[in-house]
């Protein structure tokens, strides 16, 4: 994407700033917040906060749609990591009863391991394969597997069910593609960001009963419960990128009918029954609004029996996936989350 003139001097502000960081953690990374667990905001969060709060163009939007889009998207851009050409890079577009689905599919090399489905977060309003394309390279690269990103449909104009409905969709056509493209049905990752941790939560839920299942639900600080506020959502209201006004805003674009929140395929956390669900590998920021609820949901699949693992970054807020540029915590977060994935593709034999 190419950079506005508003967009350039932002990268710049964030490019320089990661450079600096190494110089400016021993300053001050022991001054920064503390949170009620005991975990310190890692200094270079806590100037990302305050940039959302206090420069424009560097948060979640305004009250407009369309601009916040745009404003995402470039702000991402502007934050994306650079990565050498890649063996492909596929625009492709999935049908779907309820119409087309754009898509990109990433390799970084010429071969790889298996396949990640990934779905956007955004808040089910924002966000695209703009601005998700520099955390989907470092995955396809650091995982070793082909990553599917999908444009699912977003609020308001498409309200609940509409992204679920474009999900499942997108994994089922992932199950086809998969032997095409060189890869294994059954080493399929199911895995997103946010709101797209929430649809891929959704998706493992809605497929459990289908012929292919995910091999591992990678759930980047979901958000699991649209219908209740709990203590992290207090503790973290305003002041870390994510805000509750901005939380309420999303959700009342995407889900305009109340009495919807309790659906599970808009709140996973509800489900009565989470038994028989593909392992799932958590990840919650420390000083995140959502966090709660992301380790709420892990421990209710740990006591329905499946395996899960948990990925506790303390010292990063919601969104950190996308800050790699500037954020060395943020790189070896990902890192593990890479590692995550890798072990759980070993796990399946490609023949299985």
């Amino acid at each position: 994407m190419k950079l506005s003139p508003l967009a350039r001097p932002q990268r710049a502000l964030m490019s320089g700033m990661g450079k600096l960081q190494p110089l400016v953690s021993p300053l001050f990374g022991r001054r920064t917040r503390v949170n009620a667990d005991g975990e310190r905001l890692a200094p270079e969060m806590a100037a990302v906060g305050w940039s959302a709060a206090h420069i424009p163009g560097m948060g979640l939007g305004g009250p407009e749609v369309e601009p916040s889009r745009r404003g995402v998207d470039e702000g991402a851009a502007g934050l994306a990591e650079k990565f050498p050409p890649f063996a492909v890079e596929e625009d492709l577009v999935i049908d779907s009863p309820s119409g087309p689905i754009p898509a990109t599919r990433y390799r970084a090399r010429e071969e790889s391991s298996g396949l990640l489905v990934f779905f956007h977060g955004g808040g089910f309003v924002l966000g695209s394969r703009i601005s998700h394309d520099g955390l989907v390279r470092r995955l396809a690269l650091g995982a070793d597997v082909d990553v599917l990103s999908v444009d699912y449909r977003l609020a308001p104009e498409h309200p609940f069910p509409a992204a679920v409905e474009d999900a499942v969709a997108a994994w089922r056509f992932a199950v086809e593609a998969a032997p095409r493209w060189g890869r294994s049905p059954n080493r399929i990752v199911v895995g997103g960001d946010s709101a797209g941790g929430n649809l891929s939560a959704v998706v493992a839920q809605q497929v459990r009963g289908d012929g292919v299942t995910p091999c591992l639900q990678l759930l980047l600080y979901p958000i699991t419960d649209l219908g209740n506020v709990r203590p992290s959502r207090r503790e973290f209201e305003s002041g870390l990128f994510l805000t509750e006004e901005r939380l309420e805003w999303f959700n009342n674009h995407y889900v305009p009918e109340p009495a919807m929140l309790t659906d599970p395929r808009c709140s996973p956390l509800l489900a009565e029954d989470l038994s028989g669900l593909a392992p799932a590998h958590v990840v919650v920021a420390g000083f995140d609004p959502l966090r709660d609820e992301g380790l709420e949901y892990a421990q209710r699949l740990v006591d329905a029996g499946v395996p899960v693992t948990v990925q506790r970054e303390g010292a990063m807020i919601h969104a950190f996936a996308n800050m790699t540029l500037i954020s060395a915590g943020a790189r070896a977060a990902v890192d593990r989350v890479n590692e995550a994935v890798r072990e759980a593709i070993e796990k399946v034999q490609p023949e299985d």
